[in-house]
């Protein structure tokens, strides 16, 4: 009963200090996160002999690294939301049975993808617009290969990392990201320049960071503090995986979706690149593909912090339905969108004034005036409603935890899927290689309209001491 109730404190105190408790140490894991790739581009950018050649191919297997995450973060932040319910209701062997068939998932997975990244990597990278020129598809092979040989790794710490932060630590989660990433900055200078190896040298860098960080995770798992693991957890367990599965399914189709959005803007910008006036010419050809992915990476700082905020409310919010506390619930959803409208209004500020400086970041001055230009448009125009994205972001999250599976993942699915393809699709045959700039503040401008009512409604329910319907996830 005491390892249970080390997480009793969850109904006690505050809204706004746990929110900072959780949120800020997962805000850094999701930030050094997204420090891998885009340590990996600044450092290829500032490598004269790869360049926006290198930043181009960085951009090509940027999305296949995606559905690695994708799967990871199914399995764990569906794992981490059922065991904080768990937890909350006072179901220890839901927990712990859940933890380990997530532990098997994980690893099994891993493997499957990666031979099939192996087995069908050239195909792979032509979809993704691997083949926008020669000189961008070497770079690519080269890179994926090494980083295919990884995913093993980098889906096991993905994965555990929420599935720590519903164990009680945190902080712990965040030392494993950080300190992988740590690495990888440290011998990315050191392969790329001093032994020139190229993009094996980001990549093997990459790579050498996630192994860190999964080996700290296997420790965690053998010194866990509220879930106790013992041998008869380390089974598939497929009632449970039923259960906590769906709770992942809105993590898994953000990521999922997302990856085919990128594949049509990638295929788009390659189809109108060849159209226009300056980026039809072999030497420039690269370029809108480079920095298209530079707006992108950038874009994913922001969303991670937003996903952070969001993502650290995800066993705080678990607990008290557990315990039917709707009140704190209510309390804590109030502080989650006003954080996150605050986040994308920095953001676009940013974004709006200071273009130049962050596409100076990644090599701009070894390139020509027609890269600093599209990258000062494609800054301002792709990411004009930053702050609609961050609030809808924290929209998906924060039903995803209420256990509320379909609404968060219809909403995520109609933002990616249907207007983030749909719009990448459709834009550019009117607008060209703008249209594919437009496509992304559409898709968000449209999808808060959903957004505002599923919180309207949201805040209604729980007002009147109710979840909104019958949760997802039945624990008994």
């Amino acid at each position: 009963m005491s390892e249970v109730r080390s997480n009793a404190f969850l109904i006690s105190e505050k809204p706004g200090k746990l929110m900072r408790k959780y949120a800020v140490p997962c805000i850094l894991s999701l930030l050094v996160a997204a420090l891998y790739n885009i340590v990996d581009q600044i450092f290829i950018a500032n490598a004269t002999y790869l360049g926006s050649y290198g930043n181009a191919a960085n951009t090509v297997v940027f999305p296949l690294t995606v559905v690695a995450l994708a799967i990871a973060v199914m399995i764990g932040d569906g794992a981490c939301a059922f065991v904080s319910i768990s937890l909350g209701a006072n179901r220890t062997d839901d927990a712990h049975r859940s933890v380990g068939s997530a532990v098997i998932a994980c690893v099994a997975s891993s493997f499957v993808l990666t031979v099939i990244y192996l087995a069908f990597m050239n195909p792979i990278l032509t979809l993704f617009g691997g083949r926008v020129n020669e000189e961008t598809f070497h770079h690519a092979r080269e890179y994926f290969f090494w980083i295919a040989l990884g995913v093993p790794f980098y889906m096991f710490g993905q994965a555990m990392n929420p599935i720590i932060r519903s164990d009680g630590s945190p902080r712990f989660a965040m030392v494993t990201t950080v300190l992988g990433a740590v690495a990888n900055i440290i011998l990315d200078p050191l392969f790329i320049y001093g032994f020139r190896w190229g993009m094996m040298g980001a990549a093997i860098a990459t790579v050498l960071g996630q192994v860190l960080t999964a080996a700290l995770a296997v420790w965690y798992l053998c010194h866990m503090k509220a879930v106790r693991l013992s041998r008869d957890s380390f089974h598939v367990h497929p009632a449970l995986m039923k259960k906590y599965i769906p709770l992942g399914a809105c993590s898994f189709l953000a990521q999922i979706s997302l990856v085919a959005a990128m594949a049509a803007i990638n295929n788009m910008i390659q189809k109108y690149g060849a159209l226009d006036a300056v980026f039809s010419q072999a030497q420039y050809a690269q370029i809108p593909m480079a920095v298209v992915g530079i707006v992108m990476k950038f874009f994913q700082i922001v969303i991670s912090v937003a996903i952070g905020l969001a993502a650290g409310c995800i066993p705080i919010v678990g607990y008290n339905i557990g315990a039917k506390r709707p009140d704190r619930v209510r309390e804590l959803f109030n502080l989650l969108l006003a954080s996150e409208a605050a986040v994308g209004l920095v953001a676009l500020l940013i974004v709006e004034l200071m273009p130049r400086q962050l596409i100076a970041v990644f090599g701009a001055a070894n390139e020509s005036v027609h890269y600093t230009r599209f990258a000062v448009k494609a800054f301002r125009v792709y990411l004009c409603m930053t702050a609609l994205a961050t609030v809808n972001k924290g929209t998906f999250i924060f039903l995803q935890a209420m256990g509320k599976a379909v609404e968060s993942t219809v909403l995520s699915m109609v933002r990616e899927v249907v207007f983030g393809v749909g719009f990448a699709l459709l834009l550019p045959r009117f607008f060209g290689l703008d249209g594919v700039l437009i496509s992304m503040p559409v898709s968000d401008a449209l999808t808060f309209v959903i957004s505002v009512w599923l919180i309207l409604r949201t805040q209604a329910a729980l007002g009147k001491g109710g979840f909104a319907g019958k949760p997802a996830v039945e624990i008994g």
